[in-house]
């Protein structure tokens, strides 16, 4: 089984999302997800004018071999575009292979290793009252386990924090500006720094000791910062401290774990198992961040998840927005097959996505499955999406008050 046909695919509903559809000679279609936050034309590009070419005529059952034919096969290897294009190519050929056998892709993972994937939703609030309404929220909607994220006093907008939630209304947060630059916000470390253990310690009074809590610090800190913040934050419990120093710099990780307990997630940025060699043989993270969509696909991630095993660290895969219905769909069928799962970010799309990208995973009690349809079970309205033409979007940038570019 041949594959015959390869299209790059660009929507924009409420969001800017790249999918790559492929098409076999027995009329078998596979779908990956190609979305780059910020840099989907890069992608669309890769795959179009690069990769098609050399997937027609291709054994589509041929995963292992198309995978290493991608990476090791051109002269450049690695980084977010390359990574996100072979990802797709991945994904689309385990949703054919799953259609093929008439299973859903977890079971030729191994089966299942629990009845649902843990998920976190995002709270957030510029007050303390608004981050609490938020809170319930998410925890009427079924959510067992919530990011909290706060704005900081002196500083006038913070990535992260959504507006202000009613009670009973749903979270909705696009940090993504449709801009023809990215908007620029303030950051005062120190204010932060003085601030966050105060937002924990009130959540903690209000809503107890159980529910797991987890905190997004954007790679803003330095490594002692980063070791401030987590000694401060472990009377609190944290299900993790993520993102608390910005990852390239692998070995800035060990000054954070000599100095704090409080358990570290680390990767969203990180595309590929050499970004985490020294975190992960060195154990200077507990949870692994990147997303399926980003690190290589269903291979490459599995692949990094059994390294990560060995050493005692879970994964945490990267859920936002951003990342498609597709993907999305790719991370859940590897969640429930690991056995070193440890919790999955969760985003819920806006409807419009869902009406394009059809959906057969669910959410329950704070679980989501990927659901029991041949292959990773999403299909593509390719009608409705073309009425959604691509709209150039930026995450933020951030700068210090005296104006000085900092990490976001």
């Amino acid at each position: 089984m041949k594959i015959e046909k390869v299209d790059v695919l660009v929507t924009s509903p409420g969001r800017n999302f790249v999918t790559l559809r492929l098409t076999t000679t027995d009329g078998v279609v596979g779908l990956g997800d190609a979305t780059l936050n910020g840099r989907e034309r890069s992608v669309e590009s890769y795959l179009r004018d690069h990769v098609a070419p050399l997937l027609v005529g291709r054994e589509a059952h041929d995963i292992e071999d198309t995978w290493q034919y991608l990476y090791r096969g051109a002269y450049w290897r690695r980084g977010p575009v390359t990574m996100t294009a072979i990802a797709a190519v991945d994904m689309a050929l385990w949703d054919i292979k799953g259609k093929v056998a008439g299973l859903p892709v977890y079971q030729l993972l191994g089966g299942r290793s629990r009845r649902g994937a843990l998920a976190y939703g995002h709270a957030s609030g510029s007050t303390l009252e608004a981050l609490f309404d938020s809170m319930r929220n998410h925890l009427d909607e079924g959510f067992r386990a919530i990011r909290v994220q706060t704005g900081v006093p002196g500083l006038k907008k913070v990535y992260g924090v959504g507006t202000d939630q009613a009670r009973g209304q749903k979270y909705d947060y696009e940090p993504a500006g449709r801009t023809a630059v990215p908007v620029e916000e303030g950051w005062d470390t120190g204010f932060y720094v003085r601030h966050i253990a105060g937002v924990f310690e009130a959540v903690r009074a209000e809503f107890g000791p159980e529910l797991p809590l987890l905190h997004d610090a954007h790679h803003r800190l330095t490594p002692n910062q980063a070791a401030q913040v987590g000694r401060s934050l472990e009377p609190h419990d944290l299900f993790w401290l993520e993102d608390c120093t910005p990852a390239e710099n692998q070995e800035a990780l060990r000054r954070v774990r000599a100095m704090t307990t409080t358990p570290l997630a680390i990767g969203e940025v990180l595309n590929s198992v050499y970004d985490y060699q020294t975190l992960i043989t060195e154990q200077l993270i507990d949870y692994v961040r990147s997303s399926v969509t980003h690190g290589g696909g269903i291979t490459a991630m599995k692949k990094l998840m059994d390294f990560a095993a060995v050493y005692g660290i879970k994964s945490g895969f990267h859920g936002p927005t951003d990342i498609s219905p597709v993907g999305m769909a790719a991370a859940l069928h590897l969640s429930i097959a690991l056995h070193n799962f440890g919790i999955v970010e969760y985003m819920k799309h806006n409807d419009t996505t869902l009406e394009v990208f059809r959906t057969s995973y669910t959410f329950t009690d704070g679980l989501l499955d990927p659901g029991e349809n041949p292959g990773l079970g999403v299909e593509y309205d390719e009608d409705l999406a073309a009425t959604f033409p691509y709209a150039p979007a930026y995450l933020p940038v951030n700068r210090l008050l005296d104006g000085t570019l900092h990490d976001w």
